[in-house]
């Protein structure tokens, strides 16, 4: 009988923030797949945990995953302790093997629900791409984002890409969650600009979660009408009827546009 996979969500910070089930879990299975043993080892060692561990990142995840699903499928059972899981999860499904994630604690969500941003819509970025081109490809696409966003950065980026986000998004309404459930953990609600001036007075410390205010819909609503109102009525009731609108329905949509009644835009029509 093939063994199983088991996706274990480990503390940001606080060691205290583990459950029960992830630590029986750790100590039940044949062995842990772990992203930096020489770190994993102190956690293992906090809760006495001496199931054998093995490097499991992002740089042999390939090869590694065909290992430890052929372990599997001669009935082992394992433990994923690596932001590197898709991969051998992947693998798994391939195989028919089961797959069971224990929930856990999660950076984002800890900085989300104490950020003071609107909670109930949020998108997660993670870290921005390194490639330039790539970047700036996803920071257009967060331009007009409307839910709460989300994106953890490196201190030593930290100042720059601020910069790269007030160049963007403007100055929108931002939380900088630092050293989560740590000692020194801190919530600044402030705003992009705020946040740049401050740090370029000090230096940051610490792994850095940003939480952003989406893009209101006033704000969207009132570029659109500044878009349309750029428009002749007549170019506005054309751009409608070239996407296969009739007549009756282009006056609608423009009127709504543009904020009036549809008699409005009507009687402008046969002046």
């Amino acid at each position: 009988m093939a063994g199983k996979l088991y996706l274990c969500a480990t503390p940001i910070g606080n060691l205290e923030d583990i459950t029960y089930r992830v630590v029986r879990t750790l100590n039940e299975v044949d062995l842990i797949g772990a992203e930096d043993t020489r770190n994993s080892i102190k956690l293992l060692n906090h809760f006495d945990i001496k199931t054998p561990m093995t490097s499991y990142h992002e740089f042999n995840k390939y090869d590694k995953a065909k290992q430890l699903v052929e372990m599997m499928k001669e009935g082992k059972n394992i433990a994923i302790i690596t932001d590197a899981g898709e991969e051998v999860v992947r693998q798994c499904f391939e195989a028919g093997i089961q797959v069971t994630s224990l929930p856990g604690p999660a950076a984002c969500i800890t900085a989300l629900t104490m950020s003071g941003q609107k909670t109930r819509r949020f998108c997660f970025e993670a870290f921005l791409p390194k490639d330039k081109k790539e970047k700036v490809a996803v920071l257009e696409e967060l331009k007009n984002e409307t839910r709460t966003i989300i994106i953890y950065e490196a201190p030593h980026r930290l100042a720059r890409t601020l910069k790269e986000l007030r160049e963007t998004l403007g100055n929108r309404q931002l939380t900088l969650c630092r050293e989560l459930t740590k000692k020194y953990e801190e919530a600044d609600k402030t705003t992009i600009d705020q946040a740049i001036e401050k740090y370029n007075e000090k230096e940051p410390r610490g792994e850095y979660v940003l939480v952003i205010e989406g893009k209101s819909q006033e704000e969207i609503q009132e570029e659109n009408k500044q878009k349309w109102e750029s428009m002749t009525i007549e170019e506005h009731m054309e751009y409608y009827i070239s996407q296969g609108n009739d007549k009756k329905s282009a006056m609608k949509l423009v009127a709504k546009d543009r904020g009036v009644s549809k008699r409005d835009i009507y009687n402008q029509l046969i002046k």
